[in-house]
């Protein structure tokens, strides 16, 4: 018996669903008083008809009319009649709905709750997230239906919590109750401000809802801070994987040639605006490739870093080696050339570089916790480069000579290495590697002419404290400043962040002078 009424009750759903909307609540979409308006839009929600979509949709895209008591949909060139969908003749009296940004609000509830009905589950799934925000107590009923029927594991975990917000200010206690259980399951902010008010006795009377919505603000809250911790360790893993683009090559020219370049960050200035000049020319002349700027740019940074790497070593670094002041001051004013270069061409202002569209969005890992695929994308980009320097220092023969230089540059010369072909070399090959940072850079960060000042401390630091010349120390300095200056961030702001990182670095270089990794070598201490 349960059984046969179950399946009437369920027939009868179907056939209410099945019904066209009513004239009159759609005739009130055209009310002059707001309230009516969303009434009525509300209304015409709970029935679930794609009747009431279309003009729902007709009436988001301004494209509902109203001529006496008639409602019509115009598109631009056809009219037809709201209610029948036939084709009608458009009244030169007809004005347009008006639609405000609360109507907006309401018009877009109403959408989401009537695609939950959708045969395609993807559609379902975009509109039970789009639920997740803002729902109201008249959309529980729907939600309701909506839930019941959904066969989807994942759309019905999502309608669940939607169906729970909704059903937040239920009379029943009980009904409470369970919607604050079964809220306490989430980690967002958004849920967490809804039941913060049932915290308190004058809002909430019941003890049990709200001694059930303390307990499960305080999970909630537990996993935010989970949410928040794992934010800010990916966002230094970005920020170490900057540092690492920046590092590697400033490890090697000051391995190689002892030189403290305070240039290198202009070089990836360089290659900022390399990836900028490979965007212009594609929307200029490829814009059908538009999206494959980025993969263009990194070979022409890398040579164009590179080329310029070589014009500061042949015209002024290479007469200044082992003359460290001289280089350091040298190599400054070189900057500020650069800077003022870049300024020349490009102009002083920022200029915009966008992500293309396949490095657009991102994954959702929790309701706080959304990894941006830019990011991602820099850290195995970072990764990707890493394994290229290492298998250039350890399988190439150039690779063979920088290491040899690094560790003992008379030894090297004695047997035969032209160790000056090879300071340019190594230049070269650390302002490419700079370049490539750049391109990075440019996808998270403006480009201008001063964005190079930022990263140039932060680079000599990786390098001093992974060891001079060390690949792997510069990998775990950069991922470990990026990391704990994210963390220290959240706990103590910036400055202090800066402050106390700083101070740490002093003291571990007063105890392990040699950085991390140690440089191997019989003159490798001298």
């Amino acid at each position: 018996m349960k059984k046969i009424l179950l399946t009437f009750l369920l027939c009868a759903a179907g056939f209410g669903a099945a019904a066209a909307p009513d004239p009159a609540l759609v005739r009130q979409l055209a009310a002059e008083d707001n309230s009516d308006k969303i009434t009525a839009i509300q209304q015409l929600a709970q029935t679930a008809d794609p009747e009431a979509t279309r003009i729902l949709q007709a009436m988001a895209d301004d494209s509902l009319f109203l001529a006496g008591d008639k409602v019509f949909i115009f598109d631009g060139e056809t009219a037809r009649d709201a209610l029948s969908g036939e084709t009608a003749e458009m009244p030169d009296d007809a004005e347009s709905v008006t639609v405000n940004n609360r109507l907006r609000g309401e018009l877009a509830n109403a959408l989401a709750a009537l695609k939950l009905f959708d045969p395609d589950s993807a559609v379902r799934l975009a509109a039970a997230r789009e639920l997740q925000s803002n729902v109201g107590a008249e959309m529980a009923e729907i939600l309701g239906r909506a839930k019941a029927q959904e066969s989807d594991a994942q759309i019905k975990a999502l309608l669940s919590l939607a169906h729970a917000q909704a059903t937040l200010q239920d009379a029943d206690p009980a009904v409470r109750l369970a919607a604050v259980r079964a809220l306490a399951e989430t980690a967002s902010p958004a849920v967490k401000s809804l039941l913060l008010p049932l915290t308190d006795k004058a809002t909430e009377a019941d003890d049990g809802v709200r001694n059930a919505a303390i307990i499960a603000l305080k999970e909630i809250e537990r996993r935010l801070a989970w949410g928040e911790t794992l934010a800010a360790i990916f966002s230094g893993l970005s920020l170490g994987s900057i540092l690492l683009l920046a590092a590697l090559g400033l490890a090697i020219t000051y391995g190689v040639m002892g030189i403290i370049n305070m240039a290198h960050g202009e070089l990836l200035m360089v290659g900022a605006y390399t990836a900028y000049v490979m965007q212009s020319l594609f929307r200029n002349y490829l814009p059908e490739w538009i999206d494959w700027y980025l993969p263009a740019a990194i070979p022409v940074a890398f040579f164009t870093a590179a080329a310029v790497g070589v014009l500061m070593e042949r015209t002024v670094i290479r007469w200044l080696y082992g003359r460290t002041l001289e280089t350091l001051l040298a190599t400054w004013g070189l900057s500020l050339v650069l800077i003022q270069a870049a300024r020349v061409i490009f102009g002083a202002q920022n200029v915009e570089v966008s992500n293309p569209s396949w490095m657009s969005g991102g994954v959702e890992l929790l309701p706080n916790l959304i990894l941006p695929w830019n990011r991602v994308i820099i850290i195995g980009f970072a990764l990707f480069v890493l394994f290229l320097v290492w298998v250039l220092m350890n399988r190439t023969r150039l690779g063979m000579f920088v290491r040899a230089v690094t560790q003992n540059r008379p030894m090297a010369g004695c047997v035969g290495v032209l160790t000056a072909r090879i300071d340019t070399m190594a230049f070269a090959l650390g302002a490419g590697i700079a370049g490539l940072g750049g391109v990075a850079l440019s996808q998270i960060s403006n480009v201008g002419p001063d964005m190079g000042q930022g990263y140039i401390v932060d680079s000599f630091m990786v390098v001093v404290v992974g060891g001079v010349g060390q690949l792997a120390g510069a990998v775990w300095a950069a991922l470990g400043l990026g990391i704990f200056s994210k963390l220290l961030e959240g706990w103590a702001g910036a400055v202090i962040a800066k402050i106390a990182i700083l101070v740490a670095i002093i003291i571990f270089i007063q105890k392990r002078p040699q950085g991390i990794f140690a440089l191997k070598g019989r003159f490798a201490d001298q």
